[in-house]
């Protein structure tokens, strides 16, 4: 099993497409993840040139809409479009919080049928404002439709239960088995973000996400799946805390998420190494 490291485009917008290829192999990743609505390389172009820097591709969409028949149609149209671009799979923020179980259902039985029809796997990421925005809801969806994969992002749902889920383990567990994805942002219980995993006064929430993802890694290894894919993603400000009146961030992105590809290397390369 390959461990694979993408690195998000979302904090180096500004970047040139080929830069931030440039800046991602060599600062060690193995591959990208970017929003395609920001991404504005055809197809061809995207495909040749994460060839040429040997890296792959994760691409990220969204369904939106005021209705669950509009999500439907806006998860049609940018799925087809996202397979286009040849992606290892599609990363989804899918569904809206404010939505029925049976329309989200409705949504996510509408992207199976994709994934059926493409061959290319949507990862739903756990995230808040979308079908996933809890632990519980999730777990009703992953019930529903055992089918489903999805992008761990637990750090939202810590913040959405104002814990670090101990009193939940059976539902993650489930989501664990259904995760075929990582985005490896580490939370706490008052927000989706903390403000540097290397400052050691979030050493339990660091940990704590290191062993849900340690155990999706087993879970992949032990299925025997040729790749886990993981993005340490974490967002630019005000998404990452900023000084009042100044906006600056308070710890420098770039050199945390650099910082959480090594440790992500550390602890999770020995379950990619093959049993002889």
């Amino acid at each position: 099993m390959r461990l694979i490291i993408t690195r998000s485009k979302w904090d180096l917008d500004a970047l040139p497409f080929e830069d931030f290829l440039v800046y991602a192999r060599g600062a060690g990743f193995d591959g990208t993840e970017i929003h395609l609505p920001s991404l504005h390389a055809s197809p061809e172009e995207c495909i040749a040139l994460h060839e040429k820097h040997g890296l792959a591709f994760v691409a990220m969409i969204t369904s939106e809409g005021k209705t669950a028949e509009e999500h439907c149609r806006s998860l049609e149209e940018r799925y087809r479009a996202a397979v286009r671009y040849r992606p290892l799979h599609v990363n989804c923020h899918t569904g809206r919080d404010i939505f029925t179980l049976e329309e989200n259902l409705r949504i996510f039985r509408t992207a199976r049928a994709l994934e059926q029809e493409a061959g290319i796997t949507i990862c739903h990421e756990t995230h808040r404002g979308r079908a996933t925005y809890s632990a519980i809801a999730t777990q009703a969806l992953l019930t529903a439709m055992p089918e489903l994969r999805i992008n761990a992002d637990f750090s939202h749902w810590c913040c959405v239960h104002e814990s670090l889920l101990h009193d939940q383990e059976e539902t993650m567990t489930l989501a664990i088995m259904q995760s075929s994805y990582i985005h490896a942002r580490v939370g706490h219980m008052e927000g989706p973000q903390v403000s540097d995993p290397r400052a050691p006064e979030w050493s339990a929430e660091v940990e704590r996400h290191m062993q849900w993802w340690e155990l999706i890694a087993a879970e992949h290894a032990r299925r025997g799946a040729s790749y886990l894919a993981v993005c340490p993603e974490f967002g630019p400000a005000p998404y990452m805390p900023a000084l009042p009146f100044t906006r600056q961030p308070v710890t420098d992105i770039r050199e945390i998420v650099i910082h959480m590809m090594h440790q992500l290397r550390r602890r999770l390369q020995p379950f990619c190494v093959p049993v002889s």
